[in-house]
């Protein structure tokens, strides 16, 4: 797979949003799941790249990239929505978003199964999130997508990693930049 960049905060886009008329999302497989996030949260697909495992860190935290002399980690979306690790394959790629808590931005690659298309979703055909009958967490899905007689789960990006582990990435990407070892639970005495 070639590397496909997504358009994200052009001027046109900017609009669409503005008007309320942004309803295209870009939809993936992880394991049997049908998942979809708004594409103007994504930054660029890329193929599996060298992923260097970082010790000490939760499953589904695959580990870290070098994206252009960046430090980038890489989550198993399958882990963390309660599945099984990944099985990589030809069709498996990196989805790169951004997720700002604060005033800080942190680039994040979400390791899918693989990447179907984009669909416009009429506002009509969004429903909200079911309080059961889903096998991943509740405050994890923005919404439900309605395409034909299928159901997309519309996943909220900012919440599938809460603040306290946001932090734990960024622990985890400044360690891997300065090559400090990195113990979460302990602190580092010399």
């Amino acid at each position: 797979m070639n590397e496909v960049a997504i358009s994200n905060g052009t001027a046109n886009d900017v609009a669409l949003v503005e008007q309320g008329q942004q309803g295209q999302y870009l939809t993936f497989l992880v394991g049997k799941d049908k998942l979809a996030i708004g594409i103007h949260d994504v930054n660029e697909i890329i193929e599996i790249s060298n992923i260097t495992r970082v010790p000490m860190t939760p499953d589904y935290i695959r580990g870290v990239i070098n994206l252009r002399g960046n430090v980038v980690p890489v989550v198993d979306l399958s882990a963390r929505l309660g599945h099984q690790i990944s099985d990589i394959s030809k069709r498996s790629c990196i989805v790169l978003v951004e997720i700002i808590t604060d005033d800080e931005t942190q680039s994040i690659g979400m390791l899918v199964d693989q990447v179907n298309e984009i669909l416009e979703i009429p506002k009509e055909n969004i429903q909200a999130a079911p309080e059961f009958g889903s096998d991943i967490r509740v405050d994890f899905i923005q919404a439900m997508g309605r395409v034909d007689d299928d159901f997309i789960i519309l996943l909220e990006i900012s919440r599938v990693l809460s603040v306290s582990e946001l932090a734990t990435l960024s622990k985890v990407t400044q360690s891997s930049a300065t090559n400090i070892p990195l113990n979460i639970d302990e602190e580092i005495i010399d």
